[in-house]
């Protein structure tokens, strides 16, 4: 007997409306739902080229947003690098964000309700959903409710400490630039200073098993101090994040019998940047595109063809990045180094912050550049013409 139940969506960000949207063009039912719908958030916000190319609505689409073509690195030592990003990056209040994918949703077709669900439990071939004062019943759920999604031990194991990060942020009223990201001595996260259109998103993360929310806002309040911004009165948020270890990424289970898991509440999300709302929009098309061929089974194996393995090496190299040490130095000191002495690492950074420098050929691209990063480098520090500097280099290697 056919099953005539729409698919449920639990959760309003992204991952959830990009999956609606889909599955709703499709020609399927579906219901979203969401109790705060567009909501503001500490972190996040920022769209890559790369997910500018892969939905051009988030570039045409007249909304409010803050174009962002520099950024500047710091480290703990006091050491800044400014670089200019080729493809500049749209940095968007998450509030009109999540509005803008929730009106798409909903001129797809897809039902909205601004309901919290309380409760998911399988009966026969369908599903029961609940909230405080209604019922609703489903052919499939898809979770898209974050990465403290509360229904994630129903399935499988909840994301362990190790796995995740905290957020603390403000909305301060200044206008800023460039974007800032600063590093700590021996700390897994950063802080930034996002400009947005009328405010700067001010924030920092950190894994959760290593600092609580307070020391990371004592810590970012302190920084906010020295710089000069003044947050005092300014909204302040808290969130968490997921940062997956390679291991949990590789052996947490995404999908079952009538059920998937996107974006956060998936995991999907860089290790090293933070950055997610591409993984979650793609994972969004991805479970869309695996139940519109009535092939829920395929959703694991798109995901592994097209972002996990990429999100897998992240995941393996953010301890390096971080902690790790690079030709003498901490992998920190020495990036922002190349960052302010030489124009091919900078066009590298570019690349990784827009998104189309992948990590699989990040290596192989750092050592095809070293001879050159190298020698602008030197001709940098001894004032000399580039090519001078090459020859130099050269010459010795001969």
């Amino acid at each position: 007997m056919p099953n005539f139940d729409p698919i449920a969506i639990v959760g309003g960000g992204p991952a959830g409306t990009v999956a609606a949207t889909a599955l709703a063009r499709g020609g399927k039912s579906v219901i979203l739902f969401d109790e705060k719908l567009a909501w503001e958030k500490p972190c996040g916000g920022g769209v890559t080229h790369k997910a500018l190319l892969a939905w051009p609505f988030l570039r045409e689409t007249n909304v409010e947003r803050n174009w962002v073509g520099k950024c500047e690195l710091r480290s703990n030592t006091g050491r800044r690098a400014c670089f200019s990003l080729e493809h500049p990056i749209a940095i968007f209040s998450r509030t009109v964000l999540n509005g803008l994918l929730l009106q798409r949703a909903r001129d797809a077709g897809a039902v909205i309700a601004s309901e919290r669900i309380i409760s998911v439990e399988r009966s026969q071939s369908r599903w029961k959903l609940r909230s405080a004062n209604s019922g609703w019943s489903a052919s499939y759920v898809i979770f898209a409710s974050g990465a403290r999604n509360p229904f994630r031990k129903q399935f499988c194991d909840a994301f362990a400490p190790a796995d995740l990060m905290v957020t603390a942020g403000y909305r301060i009223p200044r206008h800023s630039e460039p974007m800032q990201i600063q590093f700590l001595h021996d700390f897994h996260g950063y802080i930034w200073i996002f400009p947005r259109s009328d405010h700067v998103s001010a924030g920092i993360c950190g894994k959760m098993n290593a600092m609580s929310t307070r020391d990371l806002r004592v810590l970012l309040e302190e920084n906010l101090e020295k710089q000069g911004l003044d947050y005092h009165g300014a909204q302040f948020y808290s969130h968490v994040l997921p940062s997956l270890r390679a291991k949990t990424l590789r052996e947490a289970p995404v999908s079952g019998h009538g059920w998937a898991m996107v974006g956060d509440a998936a995991g999907f999300v860089d290790g090293i940047t933070g950055e997610g709302l591409y993984y979650a929009m793609r994972s969004g098309e991805l479970i869309a595109q695996a139940l519109l061929a009535d092939r829920p089974e395929l959703y694991l194996a798109l995901l592994r063809s097209d972002f996990l393995p990429e999100l897998e090496l992240a995941a393996q190299m953010a301890i390096r990045f971080y902690t790790g040490r690079w030709m003498g130095e901490s992998v920190v000191e020495r990036t922002l180094q190349f960052v302010a002495s030489s124009a091919s690492f900078r066009s590298l950074m570019s690349d990784l912050f827009a998104g189309t420098q992948s990590y699989r050929s990040l290596r192989p691209r750092l050592y095809c550049t070293l001879p050159t990063m190298l020698a602008e480098s030197l001709a940098t520090a001894l004032r000399l013409p580039t090519s001078d500097a090459e020859a130099k280099v050269e010459s010795r290697a001969s």
